[in-house]
């Protein structure tokens, strides 16, 4: 059935970081700020790991070798990567996801598709999911993000790329096929640079061209690939976005009212998530041997101290003692803290020892 005759399209936000760890590291450090940085490399070797919308000015990509980034942008700041504080903040910001559906498919640490066919805040439509999960990942985090929105994944995937950075772009199902035959071919996702060379050479330039061709003449060329192009340059994409449900830890976290870097308030402030911790640990019949403990300062710099066992922490007191000389490592901290975390990982069933697979209760 045509999407624009669907009488029950479903409704697709994808949402992309803008330049996730380059902004991290911009938003940690403010002298990185307005300049261009390269995250991962050196300016001798090594290749880019993602750069700046400063450095993409002068054309400088990721996975680009740092002497040829440094020749495209002899200004370039090589800035050494910090994949915990990555997931720490990729962490934050599916917590806001689970808060408006249940069904999210990670793709990266800076990218998910969401189904809010159903929204769990009862917001009106697709769009204001899209935008009040934008305002939320701001606020919480200091981070952009961009969002598509459109009634399948290939076309939010297409809309979050259109207006980058800092954008929300809707496509609707009757918009659908008209913007995809416009639609440059190097654009399509799943189209990578050796497709989108033999699809030049058959003459296939746009969306148009692609939909020109029968689905005989695709699949002799791109062989199992062939329905994929054949439905998607007609707006069309069956693929369902897959709920990613497996839980790897047990996690609390409380946002402050007023800031603080007082160690006694910081363990006051730090028992209820101790408290939560281990009740959740209880009611699921699991324990674990990592315990992590994360501070949000008030430049929303994330600090993270984890610490992990030859054996499950046994009961809550050792979860408190661990917990507490997590936060003394931590001390004392350059900024006030406007945030206290703490999770479990490392999860195994409390009678057997044998690790388990916990769905997540979103």
């Amino acid at each position: 059935m045509p999407p624009e005759t669907d009488p029950d399209p479903r409704k697709i936000i994808h949402i992309d970081m803008d330049a996730f760890y380059a902004s991290v590291e911009q938003r940690d450090d403010p002298s990185l700020r307005g300049r261009p940085i390269a995250v991962g490399g050196s300016r001798e070797r090594g290749v880019v790991a993602a750069a700046s919308y400063e450095a993409r000015a002068y054309g400088v990509r990721s996975a680009m070798p740092s002497v040829t980034a440094r020749r495209r942008c002899p200004d370039i700041v090589f800035v050494k990567p910090r994949f915990e504080v990555y997931r720490a903040v990729s962490e934050e910001i599916r917590a806001i996801f689970a808060a408006h559906t249940a069904i999210i498919e990670p793709v990266a640490l800076d990218e998910a598709y969401l189904d809010v066919t159903e929204n769990l805040q009862g917001l009106p439509s697709a769009t204001a999911v899209a935008r009040a999960i934008r305002a939320e990942i701001l606020e919480r985090t200091g981070l952009v993000a961009s969002a598509g929105v459109s009634y399948n994944k290939f076309l939010a995937k297409v809309a979050s790329d259109h207006r980058k950075p800092d954008a929300l772009f809707v496509i609707p199902p009757a918009m659908g096929p008209a913007f995809v035959e416009t639609l440059a071919i190097g654009r399509f996702h799943g189209v990578g640079p050796v497709t989108e060379a033999r699809m030049r050479a058959l003459g296939i330039e746009t969306g148009r061209d692609l939909r020109e061709r029968s689905l005989e003449e695709l699949t002799a060329h791109f062989g199992s690939a062939a329905p994929y192009y054949h439905a998607v340059a007609r707006g069309m994409d069956a693929r369902p976005v897959r709920a990613h449900r497996v839980r790897k830890s047990i996690g609390a976290e409380t946002t402050f009212g007023d800031d603080t870097a007082d160690r006694s308030v910081l363990a006051e402030r730090l028992q209820p998530m101790i408290d939560r911790v281990w009740q959740a640990s209880v009611a699921k019949g699991v324990r674990g041997r990592t315990v992590t403990l994360k501070l949000k300062l008030s430049d929303f710099a994330l600090m993270t101290r984890a610490r992990s066992l030859a054996e499950p922490v046994g009961d809550r007191a050792g979860l408190e003692r661990l917990a507490l000389a997590l936060l003394d490592e931590a001390l004392p901290l350059r900024r006030s803290a406007r945030l206290i975390g703490l999770s479990l990982s490392g999860l195994s069933s409390n009678n057997l020892g044998d690790p388990v697979q916990l769905g997540l209760g979103i």
